[in-house]
């Protein structure tokens, strides 16, 4: 009898005993329609990296050595962030197709990276392409007004997360309003210069990549729709298999569209002709359609100077009788630009 106590005191301490917390954290979780890559990679920036495997169901399981603290996550093209710490077990599911909009947390932490998330998230619902696109100041002072009230709203959900946390969210709702204001400033100013219906500054004699010289004036009667680039430009680059599609959906419309180059030098070590020839060379290679001009002077054409263009792509929008429809108009991967054409009836 007494050795049968002394067993079941024994068998009590050992089930009584709490485990040591693991050093390390759980991550797991699916990915509906996962990337070819199969693969999901935790890191932050040079000081940690792994990379977890996916199952061709999407699935995923690994644990992780980590510091606690916040992290970003890296699927195919999409990325998220993700709070790990040691001896937590944490999870997530999304579908690669709605990436960061579907995901949703659970397990430990889930609150602080569920905040997270949809802080992000509140944005989307206020700053909109018709906003960038067509927005008075009034508009975005309206914008920010509700995306701030949402964010508050939001927080009335998490009312048990740390103090610290929250307030470095609001640190970063209060930049994100900074960073819109400063983007749309200039913007709203030049709306403001050159504003619906007024007439559009013109060019005259810019040199025809099909053949001789073509001014504004010679495509009165039509919508014109006019981009500003230049080969050494990325971002102009970017907008030209867009532009392409955009150029076919409105073929034989009422419109025509201008590609306007400003090479001078740049890119080409200062040598004008040099810039010249790779001009050429790049509407040869990339097919390029539409009208296909060069800017008599660069930066410093005329043409240029008057709508106060600084920085490229610019996109400008005239009417058949040669007055502004838009003269920062929406890129042509921005969506905004067919509804634009598609309003005025092309």
């Amino acid at each position: 009898m007494k050795r049968l106590l002394v067993l079941c005191l024994a068998t009590l301490i050992f089930n009584c005993k709490e485990e040591p917390p693991k050093d390390y954290a759980t991550l797991s979780g699916k990915i509906e329609n996962p990337d070819e890559s199969k693969t999901l990679r935790i890191f932050k920036g040079r000081t940690y990296e792994k990379v977890v495997t996916i199952n061709d169901d999407g699935t995923f399981k690994d644990t992780l050595k980590v510091e606690e603290g916040d992290y970003n996550f890296q699927h195919g093209k999409e990325y998220g962030q993700i709070y790990l710490k040691n001896n937590n077990v944490t999870s997530f599911e999304t579908n690669y197709d709605t990436f960061v909009d579907a995901i949703i947390f659970k397990g430990d932490a889930a609150d602080i990276n569920n905040f997270a998330v949809q802080s992000s998230l509140i944005g989307k619902d206020f700053f909109t392409e018709a906003l960038i696109s067509s927005g008075t100041k009034e508009d975005v002072e309206a914008a920010l007004k509700n995306y701030k009230s949402a964010y508050e709203t939001l927080k009335t959900d998490y009312t048990e997360l740390d103090s610290t946390r929250v307030a470095n969210m609001d640190k970063n709702v209060d930049m994100t309003i900074q960073q819109v204001n400063k983007f749309m400033a200039p913007k709203i100013a030049m709306r403001s210069a050159f504003p619906k219906g007024a007439p559009s500054p013109v060019f005259e004699n810019y040199e025809n990549y099909a053949g001789g010289n073509m001014s504004l004036s010679d495509l009165k009667g039509k919508y014109v729709y006019m981009d500003i680039w230049a080969t050494w430009c990325g971002p102009c680059i970017r907008e030209i298999p867009s532009l392409q599609k955009i150029e076919k959906q409105f073929d034989g419309k009422n419109i025509e569209f201008v590609s306007i180059s400003i090479d001078e030098g740049r890119g080409y070590k200062g040598d004008a002709a040099a810039a010249y020839e790779g001009w050429k060379k790049m509407v040869a290679d990339k097919n390029l359609g539409g009208i296909q001009l060069m800017a008599d002077q660069g930066f410093n054409s005329d043409f240029i100077q008057n709508y106060k263009i600084s920085g490229i792509p610019r996109f400008i929008l005239v009417d058949p009788e040669g007055n502004i429809v838009s003269g920062d108009a929406p890129r042509p991967s921005n969506p905004a630009l067919i509804s634009m054409l598609t309003e005025l009836g092309l």
